[in-house]
């Protein structure tokens, strides 16, 4: 059993390098994402808070409500853009099911289209 508990730890440490090495060379993982008429533009990472939002003057227009609805939406798109771009990233050197569970997972083509930043 020790064996097999040390060739399971040498894996998860094989496995975290090769991640470690593979996110150093492609660098940062984000998102972006921008309302259909393009007034709110969100820059996000998997899993964690936008990097960067952009409210054009005609946002305004929305009303307090309205921007802060349509901040949540695009940040949520930019967010799960982030997501499926580590996914498509990582999936070299990790079973992109254990991605899956993780909640980072491939998106569509209709959310590739935003564009990704890197």
């Amino acid at each position: 059993m020790d064996d097999d508990v040390e060739r399971a730890a040498r894996k998860v440490r094989d496995v975290g390098q090769a991640v470690s090495e593979h996110v150093t060379r492609s660098g940062p993982v984000t998102g972006r994402a921008s309302s259909p008429d393009g007034a709110v533009t969100v820059v996000g990472t998997p899993g964690g808070p936008p990097l960067e939002i952009s409210v054009s003057a005609a946002a305004l227009r929305m009303g307090p409500h309205g921007l802060a609805a349509e901040i949540v939406r695009v940040a949520e798109k930019a967010r799960r853009s982030a997501g499926s771009r580590l996914h498509e990233t990582l999936e070299r050197v990790v079973d992109p099911r254990e991605l899956n569970a993780m909640g980072f997972e491939r998106g569509h083509d209709d959310e590739q289209q935003q564009g990704w930043l890197r």
